[in-house]
């Protein structure tokens, strides 16, 4: 039986007819890709989650040695609920030379082309490998590419750069903040407001304590940013949601916020919480447990995305500048799974097809153009590394 092919578009109506949103299994992709990948002799290993409900997906494709170059996509989606498409998201409509579809253009329009490139790479004689990764949680943690940077240098040979396709508009992004995101719980005990010193009020101490944040948003400013890359050019912290209480007579049993900060490269945030909790510390000391243990808080640090530095020279950038045929770098405002591989070692940027401004909307589409010059730009790559 012949292996199938699939241009880009068509490899790109493939994935986008998988809902892969990110609280979703992305399974039913990853299988489609391994069948895909297995049927024209390219190694392949699925490094599943510890829940067993979603899987990254890593291809080897030329000779075991070390230099080559990971292309990494993430195949997961933000949701469409709520948003008004003109056409169901999750069936690729083509028209006006755009294809629409959700992660038409983050990250799937990528991932399509390097999907359907496969079989060309195999035939090609590389002197290096191309490793393709397909990861999971891009959108939530970014923590689905770990195991895949783990067998680098331990099952597999290191690769000498990583490209993220995110869409950059095929310029080369060496730069980009980290984000920490953290839930805040705090906890009092209920009394007559009449007596604020039977109880304590949530509501009340969240308050002071949200003043203070502020105050540490305010010393990150100060603080700026001695590269000039990034705009604003600073850290950020930022509170989202908050809510509590139960009658405006009544001391809060409980509050809740939900916060977070973009931080610049370089910025020390383990460093940064332990100032958060002391902060936490010093507000239940005198809101909470000044007259009695009525209470806590206690913070939920759910996602810490690691910025992605300059690393100006790097092998990854003087790579992708060649193959992109751009002269310098950017830099880019949103977060991606980059830092993990800068974090281990690995020299990376980010190079796609496609404009981010279209990401995360109803309507998202990558036009046929930019699947065309990403589809170049890695045939650039294959003849590199032959």
């Amino acid at each position: 039986m012949t292996a199938p092919r699939y241009t880009p578009l068509e490899m790109l109506e493939r994935l986008v007819s998988f809902d892969t949103e990110s609280h979703r299994s992305n399974l039913p992709l990853i299988d489609f890709a391994e069948d895909y990948l297995r049927a024209h002799g390219i190694a392949v290993r699925r490094l599943p989650n510890a829940q067993g409900d979603k899987a990254a997906l890593l291809a080897t494709i030329g000779p075991l040695v070390e230099g080559g170059v990971v292309l990494s996509g993430h195949t997961d989606v933000v949701p469409v609920e709520g948003q008004a498409w003109s056409s169901d998201p999750y069936r690729l409509r083509v028209a006006d030379g755009r294809a629409y579809g959700r992660g038409a253009v983050d990250m799937k329009g990528f991932d399509a082309i390097a999907l359907s490139l496969a079989p060309d790479f195999a035939a090609a004689p590389l002197r290096e490998p191309i490793h393709i990764l397909l990861s999971y949680d891009e959108e939530t943690t970014c923590l689905g590419v770990l195991d895949a940077i783990a067998a680098f240098g331990r099952d597999l040979p290191r690769p000498r750069a990583v490209l993220v396709g995110e869409p950059t508009g095929l310029e080369v992004a060496d730069a980009h903040k980290g984000v920490a995101m953290c839930e805040t719980r705090v906890s009092g005990t209920e009394a007559h407001s009449s007596d604020p010193e039977a109880g304590a009020s949530a509501v009340m101490a969240a308050c002071d304590y949200v003043a203070r944040l502020m105050a540490l948003g305010d010393r990150l400013r100060a603080a700026g940013d001695a590269t000039g890359r990034f705009t604003p050019g600073y850290s950020t912290l930022h509170v989202g949601t908050i809510e509590g209480g139960t009658a405006r007579n009544i001391l809060a049993r409980a509050c809740g916020f939900g916060w977070e900060i973009r931080y610049l490269p370089g910025v020390d945030m383990a460093e940064i919480q332990a100032q958060v909790e002391d902060i936490a510390r010093g507000v239940a000391a005198e809101r909470l447990t000044r007259y009695g243990p009525y209470g806590a808080i206690e913070n939920r640090w759910s996602v810490d995305v690691p910025g992605l530095a300059p690393d100006p020279g790097s092998e990854a950038e003087r790579l992708a500048l060649r193959l992109a045929r751009r002269n310098r770098p950017i830099t880019v405002a949103y977060g991606s799974e980059a830092g993990r591989f800068q974090g281990a070692g690995l020299p990376t940027v980010l190079c796609g097809p496609g404009d981010i401004a279209r990401a995360h909307k109803a309507d998202e589409y990558i036009t046929l153009d930019e699947l065309a010059a990403g589809e170049a730009f890695l045939r650039r790559l294959a003849a590199e590394l032959s």
